[in-house]
């Protein structure tokens, strides 16, 4: 065994969740998606996201250029029906899982495949993947920005009659940093009720 090797150990699994289209979503949305992705690997975690465009694909070019490692889950059953029918890209991710369970069915399995999600500017799929982590009641981490994503969380998250019972799991913040340092407070938190 070469000894030279830098061997980093990932703890957890953090999902970014963002719109793929993000003409809505301000001018900063990509620096602070990069940065989010910086972070997630900075908090010794592998990002997982749809292996698509957009501000999960900017999360996954931090992660990269932090020297993490992204995996990516594509709706496409095939890498050829991920590049020529879907039109997503296949670079800044190490791996990526062709589910060929298109968008719904692969969202599901992203969520359920990580510790943790993050959600950034989104629209429809961003908030498809927030409901299914609700329901399974794991850790949320909301990117507060210039979009309005989070007002639209904030709300049906009032309005669901269970936010008492989320009010641990659900953390707030306009700094990547910030946020993932809550958020993996509430990982580990889990991770030890999970380890007997």
């Amino acid at each position: 065994m070469d000894n030279n090797i830098c061997h980093t150990s990932y703890k957890y699994k953090i999902c970014v969740s963002g719109a793929a289209e993000t003409n809505h979503c301000g001018i900063n949305a990509f620096n602070l998606a990069e940065e989010l992705g910086r972070e997630i690997v900075r908090h010794d975690a592998v990002l997982v996201d749809g292996a698509t465009t957009g501000f999960p694909y900017w999360a996954a070019k931090g992660a990269k250029k932090e020297g993490g490692i992204v995996i990516g889950f594509s709706p496409a059953k095939t890498e050829k029906e991920h590049i020529e029918r879907y039109q997503l890209p296949t670079d800044f991710h190490d791996v990526i899982v062709y589910t060929g369970f298109e968008y719904s069915g692969r969202n599901l399995i992203l969520t359920r495949s990580s510790d943790a999600v993050v959600i950034g500017c989104g629209r429809m799929g961003t908030l498809n993947e927030f409901t299914i982590a609700f329901e399974d009641k794991k850790p949320i981490g909301i990117l507060v920005g210039d979009w309005e994503t989070d007002e639209i969380l904030k709300t049906l998250i009032e309005k669901s009659h269970r936010a008492e019972e989320m009010k641990d799991k659900i953390v707030y913040s306009s700094s990547p940093k910030e946020l993932l340092d809550k958020l993996v407070e509430i990982i580990k938190k889990e991770k030890g009720r999970n380890n007997h």
